[in-house]
């Protein structure tokens, strides 16, 4: 199985035996249990900004038929047990309806969510070709018209709230049940978290870029200062030559040791790494290789040439590939600059070739197919390119589309017949209330997430061969005898990958390079940030400003804190139990909060 390390686990691997591990074509370590990938360090010693550890690879999802973990998981029975229950209610509900009331089921849902279709179409029509703004916007920052981190940041904004605005004052204004305007709000978030990676990322970029090319200028006049281009390069490459004599003829073999990784007791082969071996291995992997993957492409970057003199002008070089073997000059001033200039482009530059074509280097990057291709990709997360399968499969197509359909009928009965009547009024039992919404919002719940990050987001990602599938984590896979999260901080992580990967990107770890603040600080702004989006959704949905589901999220942050002490942290069980407990009496008392009072 292929696994990413996102960021270290405090998990030590053990080894007897120390082994040396090398770097595959793909960028991973292989090891006899499988792939590793350990993620890249976005970072840049003159940028503003840390792109937080996030790395994409191909992976299949939990559900996915061709996952061969799940597909030999000793409980995938239980799923198939599942859906024939479930279908089995709601045959059964049918024929009761039909018996009842001549028909087999009532149509109030669909007459509700289908009002006033062809203008909620027209609406995120609009609201998806509006995103389209932040290209010109992106080439802008490329061509120096607007400094990013002054202007363009209040530019993006400001547009980014009026996006959010405007929508809300049109759902307000079409007078919307709630299933259109909570869809319109959600699907504007969707877009301005979209929008807000691609812009702060070709901004970030912009940056580097301009910084890349001062750093290079000043390595032109330091290499002139120790007689020039072609010699540095020279007496870098015989020092590189005889730094490897002397490795090859040392009798100790160099070790990197514990990097095994560790089969998991549940039988699964993911693989964990010490912190400190993961910031060993990043050392290790992505310095000098960076090298081997430039030249693994037939040549270096054209753009790592030395192809400005000191006063600025551009200038033709023959040597100009060679700019990455300064890095191992004698000169500590001219493999500091190389090394610096290295790491930039490999800021600047892709990680993947895609159907043979050369790798992407940013500005490149900023058109219209690739900012419609990148919307087009199920990912809150915008990067240079992403892990591609080879061609699109018509038939898994067809699974998804069978499998949404199907899901959603069901969805639609249970909201029909079990949810939707028992709609809590003032008048009602608060604690019946919650008694009779409590398993049919867990089951429309359970639904609902199969349909958004198993159906529609694998569907996307066929459409654009997407390889990394892994768009949630095992809070949902059966093993053991109990679905896996046993802390709410363990479920923030699992449930939604996509919303995860843009918090931590985003919020998460600017908050901490840029603002300097503490990781429980940020997590607060993390937490934050994110229940007043809840909120703002419910306000909108229900007409109501509460504040209960904002409460609701900010108290998780004290459960987390409670969910870390030793004696409940090594209480699996009893933290499935209280996890478990808690989503279950959480969708209801929601309901009955914002609908009764």
């Amino acid at each position: 199985m292929v696994k990413a390390v996102d960021h270290p686990h405090s998990v030590p691997v053990q080894s007897n035996t120390p082994k040396v591990y090398t770097k595959n074509e793909k960028g991973g370590i292989d090891t006899p249990e499988g792939t590793l990938y350990v993620s890249k360090p976005f970072r840049s010693g003159t940028s503003k900004k840390l792109r937080a550890m996030i790395r994409f690879v191909p992976r299949t999802s939990h559900f996915d038929t061709t996952n061969v973990n799940s597909g030999a998981n000793e409980f995938r029975g239980f799923f198939t047990l599942f859906w024939i229950s479930m279908f089995l209610l709601v045959v059964q509900n049918y024929i009761r309806s039909f018996e009842v009331n001549g028909y087999p089921i009532k149509m109030a849902f669909a007459q509700m969510f289908s009002r006033d279709a062809k203008v909620l179409a027209l609406s995120d029509a609009v609201l998806v070709l509006s995103t389209g703004l932040c290209v010109p916007f992106s080439k802008a920052i490329k061509n120096g018209w607007i400094r990013y981190y002054s202007t363009g940041m209040l530019i993006q904004f400001i547009f980014e709230i009026s996006l959010l605005v405007t929508t809300i004052k049109w759902t307000f204004n079409r007078q919307w049940p709630w299933v259109q305007s909570g869809f319109l709000t959600l699907h504007t978030l969707v877009m301005i978290m979209k929008v807000h990676s691609y812009t702060s990322i070709n901004g970030y970029l912009g940056q580097v870029y301009a910084q890349y090319e001062r750093t290079l200028v000043v390595l032109r006049a330091t290499t002139n200062k120790v007689g020039g281009w072609d010699k540095a390069v020279s007496d870098a490459r015989a020092r590189k030559a005889l730094a490897g004599e002397t490795s090859s003829g040392s009798s100790s073999p160099r070790m990197t040791p514990s990097l095994t990784p560790q089969l998991m007791p549940d039988g699964t082969t993911r693989s964990y790494i010490d912190g400190d071996v993961a910031l060993a291995l990043r050392n290790r992997f992505m310095s000098a290789p960076q090298k081997s993957e430039a030249e693994s492409a037939g040549s270096a970057p054209a753009s790592l040439s030395p192809n400005v003199d000191e006063t600025g002008n551009k200038s033709v070089d023959e040597n100009e590939p060679e700019a990455h073997a300064l890095v191992d000059h004698p000169d500590d001033r001219v493999s500091a600059l190389a090394k610096e200039l290295v790491d930039m482009d490999s800021e600047l530059t892709g990680t993947a070739n895609t159907n043979g074509k050369r790798k992407v280097r940013w500005p490149d990057n900023i058109t219209l197919a690739n900012f419609a291709d990148y919307q087009l990709i199920p990912t809150l997360v915008y990067e240079l390119d992403y892990p591609r399968t080879e061609r699109i499969r018509p038939l898994y197509l067809f699974e998804k589309t069978t499998a949404f359909f199907g899901t959603f009928a069901l969805l639609y009965t249970i909201t029909e017949n079990f949810i939707l009547p028992l709609t809590p009024t003032p008048d009602q039992s608060f604690w019946r209330s919650l008694l009779d919404l409590a398993l049919p919002f867990m089951v429309a719940y359970l639904l609902l997430f199969y349909i958004i990050f198993e159906c529609i987001c694998n569907a996307f990602a066929e459409l654009s061969r997407f390889a990394d599938r892994q768009f949630y984590e095992d809070w949902v896979r059966f093993s053991c005898c109990l679905w896996n999260s046993t802390s709410w901080d363990e479920f923030a992580r699992k449930w939604n990958k996509p919303v995860h990967t843009f918090l931590l990107r985003h919020v998460y770890a600017p908050t901490l390079a840029h603002y300097r603040f503490s990781r429980t600080s940020a997590m607060f702004a993390t937490f934050f940030l994110s229940a007043v989006a809840h909120e703002l959704v419910m306000a909108v949905v229900t007409k109501k400003i509460r504040f209960y589901l904002f409460t609701m999220q900010l108290v998780q942050i004290p459960l987390i804190a409670i969910g870390k002490i030793p004696a409940i942290k090594r209480n699996k069980l009893m933290g499935n139990i209280v996890f478990w407990v808690g989503l279950y009496s959480g969708f209801p008392l929601l309901c009955v909060a914002y609908c009764a009072y």
